[in-house]
């Protein structure tokens, strides 16, 4: 087999039908756009969501809810994270940089320890907000809060 040799598969490719090369072609006069209308002149575009004039879905449907652009979210943590972090680095202080050099958190997330899990190490924990259980948790364990 050579270079010159090499040919698409049968069937694989057409050339395109010629619109609007007079009448002889068959796809003159109108050429296949149909009589009037915004489809038939040059220049138009279909507007996202149009639907030929009938009211369209996003219109329809009620608007519902609202969005809060006050609402504070955090990442949430949870105790049992931080028991796991201090077994494994051996921390006495857990920061939000430790948390986020193991990977838990981004630099731009908030953090919130939560009380979901056993905590057994004594550990000075920073973060942006605790529950309660988890602050209650972590002073049991003999540890201190501070908040950012």
């Amino acid at each position: 087999m050579k270079l010159h040799n090499l040919q698409p598969a049968a069937g694989s490719t057409h050339s395109s039908r010629r619109i609007g090369r007079g009448p002889g072609s068959g796809l003159g006069g109108t050429s296949t756009r149909g009589h009037k209308g915004a489809k038939a002149r040059s220049g138009y575009k279909k507007k996202i969501g149009f639907e030929g004039g009938q009211m369209p879905l996003q219109r329809r449907v009620p608007k519902s809810g609202f969005k809060n652009f006050n609402r504070v979210e955090y990442k949430a943590i949870n105790l049992n994270i931080l028991q796991a972090l201090a077994d494994s680095k051996g921390l006495a202080k857990v920061t939000v940089s430790d948390l986020i050099e193991a990977g838990f958190v981004s630099k731009k997330h908030l953090v919130k320890i939560l009380g979901n899990g056993q905590l057994t190490a004594k550990l000075e924990v920073e973060a942006n907000a605790f529950s309660k259980t988890a602050e209650e948790a972590i002073k049991a364990a003999g540890g201190s809060v501070t908040i950012l």
